[in-house]
């Protein structure tokens, strides 16, 4: 096993634009809307394939097949019945991003047949105006819910929130979410789950019809209290390591992700599970066993469980892992 990078599965969405290329230096297909941009997926809509070394070629899932628990680490491995556990992915929401919800592993695994979806948003950059759809108005019943939605009636039904760069939210089943006003490139950590439930897409028209929506699911699954957990860059703790500070960003059951500054040398220790490198700034390199891996901003490398790596460079790292 060696640091692994994954060819990039490019996304088009109504709400996309081109922001990739000039926030993550990543290069598009030209004339498209590239809304998400799946990095680190064993997911059937958007499977990773290797891009470097002796497995390139092989699928995330052969992988998990051939080698699951040397890739994931025994006690992950064994926690998630080998099924690949996470998702992580690039959004550029350049437009409205629809009013949805995503379910519990619950509901989600007795009616879709997989995981929920519980995911993290890391707003890499956002403009002055961004404005999200977080929860609903206190007060809001499933029942008042229910009628104002089939009825197409939304005014005053959310709870909308700004946001800036370097804001992480952490967005549980049953929370409502969108994007609202402005725009947001996001780095997303999730659940290995593609379940959504779209509630309101601003009446707006794809092929000559409006896309399907899914209240009554929806409000099956909505949690009419909940609200967001949000930390910013001022609220978290920064930890100074040799070679790197560190922000402790989220921490639940499903994902951890790290914030790393890496200035210079550092030394990641080795880990029982596997963690993902999502470089957001800079340039370096990450080295294990003597060989050198070039890493700049836009790179995702997955670095298997027990691999000793170090990361040498300046560069500004989202470290996800179990």
């Amino acid at each position: 096993m060696y640091p692994l990078k994954f060819k990039k599965c490019f996304i088009e969405k109504i709400w996309g634009g081109r922001a990739f290329e000039s926030i993550l230096d990543i290069k598009l297909p030209e004339n498209k809307k590239i809304g998400e941009l799946w990095e680190v997926s064993s997911h059937k809509n958007g499977m990773s394939y290797v891009e470097n070394g002796d497995l390139a070629g092989k699928s995330l899932e052969e992988l998990m097949e051939s080698s699951g628990e040397e890739l994931l680490g025994k006690e992950v491995y064994n926690r998630f019945k080998g099924k690949f556990p996470v998702l992580i992915k690039y959004l550029d929401v350049n437009d409205r991003l629809s009013v949805q919800v995503h379910p519990s592993d619950e509901y989600a695994l007795r009616v879709e047949k997989e995981f929920g979806k519980s995911e993290a948003w890391y707003i890499i950059d956002a403009s002055p105006d961004a404005k999200l759809i977080m929860g609903l108005k206190e007060g809001m019943t499933k029942e008042e819910f229910i009628k104002k939605a089939k009825a197409g009636n939304f005014e005053d039904m959310f709870n909308v929130i700004s946001v800036n760069k370097g804001d992480c939210i952490y967005v549980k089943p049953g929370l409502v979410h969108a994007s609202l006003e402005g725009s947001v490139v996001i780095c997303e950590v999730q659940q290995n789950s593609d379940t959504t439930y779209r509630i309101y897409d601003f009446d707006r028209v794809t092929d000559g019809k409006k896309r399907e929506l899914h209240i009554d699911k929806a409000a099956d699954v909505i949690n009419f209290d909940e609200h967001p957990e949000i930390t910013t860059v001022d609220t978290r703790k920064n930890i100074r390591l040799e070679g790197a500070v560190k922000e402790e960003v989220v921490r639940c059951q499903y994902f951890n992700i790290d914030r790393l500054q890496v200035e210079g040398v550092y030394d990641d220790q080795v880990s029982p599970s596997f963690r993902v490198y999502s470089i957001l700034e800079g340039e370096g390199k990450i080295v294990h066993s003597g060989k050198e891996y070039f890493a700049k901003k836009g790179d995702t490398y997955f670095i298997p469980a027990g691999l000793d790596v170090s990361i040498e460079g300046e560069l500004d790292i989202l470290k996800s892992f179990l």
